[in-house]
């Protein structure tokens, strides 16, 4: 059977088509559980999860590859029109490619965090990735994650979020991730590497670390994922 509609019936099935593809930002420093959560939260709304944070990595992965110093701003900027970055989706899962390489496995490592903490303070690394991004989420129905979701990146999205967390928690969440992925280190060396990171993100010129203003705060110190993924919902709810 084939339903006609008129008038105020398209304008109410375009709305509810517009209303569950809703573009999710979620911003934060590292550690605060933006990964977990935002993984939960996509699979909870039937959503793409996008990390963005993988992207940086994945380019500071090329950087790495081909012998540069990812402090060396022109040899970076001179890199880029030789990458082709593509983030593939399966079943809710992202694979990362690099030149046609999948480099998934690899972007979590000190070495490689370390060195996107600093390309992505590169206007030209920004500028380069921002459309990748946003072709990502131009359709919706996306969870984006990272550091300038809701100022930068998707300014427009339909909820954003910033999380924070103390310190303290942060560094432990990081080293046990690191440990449990069999990279070794002390708690006090993750602690001052976020401590470094949180320096570069929030001061850098281009896209700082910032809450939208329109960003709802959640404080997940002392709440499981799970918990803030209710809070988040019921945001959400709402625009549902």
């Amino acid at each position: 059977m084939t339903a006609i509609l008129r008038g105020h019936d398209v304008e109410c099935v375009a709305q509810e088509k517009q209303a569950s593809r809703l573009i999710v930002a979620i911003d934060g420093p590292a550690g605060v559980g933006k990964s977990t959560v935002a993984r939960l939260l996509a699979s909870r709304l039937g959503y793409r999860y996008l990390d963005t944070g993988a992207l940086y990595r994945a380019l500071a992965w090329a950087v790495i590859d081909s012998g540069r110093d990812s402090a060396d701003v022109e040899a970076v900027t001179a890199l880029l029109p030789t990458v082709s970055l593509q983030m593939q989706f399966h079943h809710g899962a992202a694979t990362v490619m690099v030149n046609g390489k999948d480099v998934s496995g690899d972007l979590r490592t000190p070495v490689v965090s370390a060195a996107a903490s600093v390309v992505s303070a590169i206007p030209a690394v920004r500028a380069w990735l921002l459309p990748i991004q946003r072709q990502i989420g131009q359709v919706g129905a996306v969870v984006a994650e990272g550091r300038d979701m809701g100022t930068s990146v998707f300014p427009s999205a339909d909820v954003k979020f910033f999380l924070e967390a103390d310190p303290t928690v942060r560094a432990q969440r990081r080293h046990r991730e690191l440990v449990a992925a069999g990279h070794s280190g002390a708690l006090e060396e993750t602690k001052a590497d976020l401590a470094g990171r949180d320096t570069r993100d929030r001061s850098r010129s281009v896209a700082p670390l910032v809450p939208a203003k329109d960003a709802r705060f959640i404080d997940t110190s002392n709440l499981s994922a799970a918990d803030v993924v209710d809070q988040m919902m019921a945001v959400i709810a709402a625009k549902l």
